[in-house]
């Protein structure tokens, strides 16, 4: 019997997630995305390159944004804002220095591209929504949920 309350008192503690309850970081919704990217097009040719980030409309809550980390990694955030309810302020647009997007709301929100993480206390605790990045080889990638 000591055995079974071990074992559910580990299986409560390791499936908690403090963030569910957090009303502010539960705002997007799970949109499905399927994209393929390839850095050979020229409207994703500045994925080619590390350090660059690329903007598509039309997909997830409010658009991607694609970041080029390194020659290996390239990275795909949704650009709504995790902590604003969708609306057109919400959506994460170009800081003009390189790596951050920023939100139009009134508190503009910030968030790094390179780590998702929000860059002001307006966003703790929520991050950027991740989406899955597959490298299909030739400077193509597949962009899912």
């Amino acid at each position: 019997m000591k055995k079974y309350f071990i074992y559910m008192f580990c299986i409560v503690l390791f499936t908690c997630d403090r963030d569910d309850n957090n009303p502010n970081c539960n705002f997007l919704f799970d949109a499905g995305v399927n994209l393929q990217v390839n850095t050979n097009l020229p409207q994703f040719s500045q994925l080619a390159f590390p350090i660059n980030g690329v903007y598509v409309p039309g997909q997830g809550n409010n658009g991607i944004w694609l970041w080029r980390l390194n020659s290996a990694t390239l990275l795909a955030w949704d650009a709504a804002d995790p902590s604003h309810p969708l609306e057109a302020c919400s959506t994460l647009t170009d800081s003009g220095s390189g790596d951050i997007v920023v939100c139009g709301c009134d508190d503009e929100n910030r968030y790094s591209l390179a780590t998702g993480v929000g860059l002001n206390g307006n966003t703790q605790p929520c991050t950027l929504q991740p989406y899955r990045v597959d490298d299909l080889g030739n400077g193509t990638f597949l962009v899912t949920n």
